[in-house]
């Protein structure tokens, strides 16, 4: 089989024209960057060579030391970075420097702006990996070859950043990649030996493997050496006291490829029945495949130090997925791979261990900084959401974490934990009251709230999609039960006295005949009618029996394509409502059929749900009007 040398010009994907052009002209404050995104690509190949060695230790091709070399040339004006990892082919090259595999690109590139600081910030998010080369180069050339492949089947890439590149077969004797970096004339500072070494103890110090560069020195050894400039030591393995905050910051930037600090991380070393380290972040951002379950996640795992895959999303949950970070074992064996993670027992229990760990972190980002907490639940808040469905036995702990919008604070933001709204409970409460809707303002106007707006009982309003599917799994928390205020019969405990309780009988007794009527008038659409203790100044609201799917639900399962169970709302009125009053003294039955309907119709507008005949809603409408204007 010949090998393609023929030199090809191709085109780079859209999104990375587009991405090119931003980073050029939003990051240039931010120019050093480079060398830190380079080394941590470097640094990544040279993990998953040291992996496929496992296997095959003919892919070292006799050189087995591992490192990464950063040289420069102040005359030619260039930076040349190599690394003896993996490498890549031709097909590598294309796949890997002309396009964006990453999810979320369609996403990401609707959020620019054209505002320069916006999208800065933006882009760092994003993650920028190799093309941040052109941040400093107008051209970068890269020089690579698979490990394992024969010599005449290295590549050469090269481009000018400005929407194509040049690709073609070269002969190669080294594995590994070799990216050479044409400065900018504004660039030139970093073709300078000092500068060069201060970014990676700056950036890189934590990388594990030795970045080299030439000696300058006499006294730091014969001018010319190749001397290691970063400690080269895997940072989970020093004890928390060796490690500055800037440290961890900066090993979380190189591991989830994020521009932003970590909101908080937890380093722990485990020593006993199992033997791992754990290193794990919390980011300060949502990536843009958050909502994405299918998306790659999980943490990077090492074995005795030995990198084995970048996303093992055995380890933690799914709720749990935007946690970064790093898990080194003792207790696995080098040859681990993703099926065989699936069935074993240790794996189990390392999990366990990390996402109490994870939830603690949280729970304690929480009580010390509430505003950093605030920060993370505002990214990340509809993700944790999904936990008590999915972890039964942390579901106490996933709650202490929950944050609601209130009638209490009557804003949209959602700030209120469960603890707090326990604290303000009244005398005699015993229940969780909460309410679900669309949106905020949905469920702030609804008139299932007004009882509760007259006894000062605060309730929690739920406006987020996945709210109403949370509440199935939620059942209480410290104890407490949670009931939803348009659910079942609404009991409000000793709040409610036993003059309103003997009140609320009496009128069902007293409008026996009125509610007998409207069940009559309104046939199969109620599944029954009944005298309300929710309402105080309506005329009347629907209500969803215990064992019914709420409206949210419906809405997700309809978008689903499934089909929704067919079930009938109950119908509670206001006896001492004028509307209803009237109502009750209407002798022509036309007409009484005609006004139940009007008020069954408002009620389930009021409740956020759309009518089946919204035509037949207006034409009563209209007719009572014009009874009205004659």
């Amino acid at each position: 089989m010949t090998v393609e040398s023929q030199k090809e010009t191709l085109g780079f994907q859209t999104e990375v024209k587009q991405l090119l052009n931003l980073m050029i002209h939003s990051l240039y404050s931010n120019k050093e960057i480079f060398l830190r995104e380079l080394i941590s690509n470097a640094s990544d190949a040279e993990d998953k060579l040291r992996f496929a060695a496992l296997k095959d230790d003919s892919l070292f091709e006799s050189d087995p030391e591992l490192k990464i070399r950063l040289d420069f040339d102040a005359e030619k004006n260039t930076v040349t970075l190599t690394d003896n990892g993996i490498g890549m082919n031709r097909d590598d090259v294309i796949q890997n420097l002309g396009t964006i595999a990453k999810s979320g690109t369609a996403e990401f590139l609707k959020q620019l702006s054209g505002d320069e600081k916006k999208d800065s910030k933006l882009i760092g998010q994003f993650g920028v990996g190799f093309y941040s080369s052109f941040i400093v180069a107008d051209s970068v050339e890269v020089f690579t070859r698979r490990a394992g492949t024969p010599v005449e089947e290295g590549v050469h890439w090269q481009s000018a950043g400005d929407g194509q590149f040049t690709i073609e077969n070269v002969d190669r004797t080294e594995r590994g990649t070799q990216i050479v970096l044409h400065l900018k004339d504004e660039a030139k500072e970093f073709a300078d030996g000092f500068r060069l070494r201060n970014l990676v103890k700056k950036y890189s110090d934590h990388i594990s493997f030795p970045v080299v560069m030439k000696s300058e020195s006499e006294e730091e050894g014969e001018k010319g050496e190749y001397e290691t400039v970063n400690d080269a030591t895997a940072l989970w393995t020093l004890s928390r006291s060796e490690i500055k905050d800037e440290e961890y910051k900066e090993f979380y930037k190189h591991i989830a490829h994020d521009f932003e600090d970590p909101l908080t991380w937890s380093h722990n070393k485990v020593e006993g029945k199992l033997d791992y380290t754990s290193l794990l972040y919390v980011p300060g951002r949502a990536p843009f495949d958050l909502y994405n379950r299918e998306a790659p996640r999980g943490l990077k795992l090492y074995v005795q130090r030995v990198f084995i895959m970048d996303d093992a999303e055995q380890f933690l949950p799914l709720y749990l997925r935007f946690t970064k970070g790093v898990i080194d074992s003792n207790d696995l064996s080098l040859n681990v791979s993703r099926e065989i993670l699936q069935n074993d027992s240790t794996v189990e229990s390392i999990r366990t261990a990390v996402t109490k760990r994870v939830l603690d972190m949280l729970s304690k980002l929480s009580k010390k900084e509430p505003e950093q907490y605030q920060k993370f639940w505002n990214e990340f808040g509809t993700v944790l959401k999904e936990g008590p469905a999915e972890d039964f036995s942390n579901r106490e702990k996933i709650g202490g974490l929950l944050r609601f919008a209130s009638t209490h604070t009557g804003e949209q933001a959602q700030t209120v934990s469960l603890d707090e709204y326990i604290g303000r409970m009244k005398e005699g409460q015993s229940k969780i009251y909460y309410i679900t809707a669309d949106n905020f303002m949905a469920a702030k106007s609804s008139p299932h709230l007004e009882v509760f707006r007259k006894k000062g009982i605060e309730v929690l309003i739920l406006s987020d999609r996945i709210d109403e599917w949370m509440m199935g799994y939620l059942n209480e928390y410290d104890g407490k039960q949670f009931q939803d205020v348009a659910r079942g019969d609404l009991d409000l405990g000793e709040v409610e006295t036993e003059e309103d309780k003997k009140h609320k009988e009496e009128a069902a007794e007293e409008h026996k005949n009125l509610l007998e009527r409207i069940k009559t008038a309104l046939e199969d659409r109620v599944q029954e009618v009944r005298v309300t203790n929710r309402l105080t100044d309506s005329p009347a609201c629907l209500v969803v029996g215990d064992f019914d799917m709420g409206a949210q639900m419906k809405k997700i399962m309809e978008a689903a394509g499934q089909k929704v169970p067919d079930s009938k709302p109950i119908f509670e009125i206001n006896v001492e409502h004028p509307l209803v009053q009237r109502l009750e003294n209407e002798q022509g039955e036309d007409r009484f059929k005609e006004l139940s309907a009007v008020l069954l119709d408002q009620a389930t507008l009021a409740s956020g749900e759309q009518l089946q005949d919204p035509g037949a809603y207006v034409s009563r409408l209209n007719r009572l009007l014009l009874e009205l204007a004659n």
